[in-house]
């Protein structure tokens, strides 16, 4: 008889190596970053992807539908900046959510030529949903590394993100 196989979520046996070098910045150790996080990112995301299919739209539609639901009355013009795509790719992502009643586009009161995003009802409950079940896998992975791993990793994914855009998502934090 064969002995019992760990949970899934055994993390502790799937750790090849927790702590870094103290050679990190080589780029061997770089590397070994960039590969954790495209892999861990793919793999979050799969979470979601049938009830995604099951809605009827993809990752980019949850990626927009999330910031939007996060940051109501965002513009076009900010969303560019913060995903990085083209205005005709994001134009079709809002197309398609405020045609399938996830998400309203509207004129700005003070400027015209600003279009504001706000989520419905229905995008809430989705949304609510798929980051209810991101949520879920990312407590467990937070669960174990441990506190100081989670600062750590909060740290490095701050880093990415550019100083000057950092300050206007604080911005729009304190417009909510």
């Amino acid at each position: 008889m064969s002995p019992p196989r760990p949970p899934a979520n055994d993390y502790s046996l799937a750790r090849l190596r927790v702590a870094a070098s103290p050679l990190y910045l080589r780029g061997a150790e770089v590397q070994r970053g960039v590969d954790l996080l495209l892999a861990g990112q793919n793999h979050l995301l799969r979470v979601i992807d049938g009830e995604l299919r099951d809605a009827g739209i993809g990752r980019a539609h949850f990626r927009m539908l999330g910031h939007v639901s996060r940051w109501p009355g965002i513009s076009m013009g900010d969303l560019i900046d913060l995903i990085g795509t083209s205005k005709q790719a994001l134009t079709r992502v809002a197309r398609d959510l405020e045609e399938m009643g996830f998400m309203t586009v509207t004129t700005g009161a003070r400027d015209r030529r600003r279009r504001e995003l706000a989520v419905t009802p229905a995008g809430e409950d989705l949304i609510a949903r798929l980051e209810a079940r991101l949520a879920a896998v990312m407590a467990d992975a937070y669960a174990g590394a441990g506190q100081d791993a989670v600062s750590g990793f909060w740290s490095v994914l701050e880093g990415l993100v550019p100083v000057a855009l950092r300050m206007r998502m604080a911005e729009w934090e304190k417009r909510r």
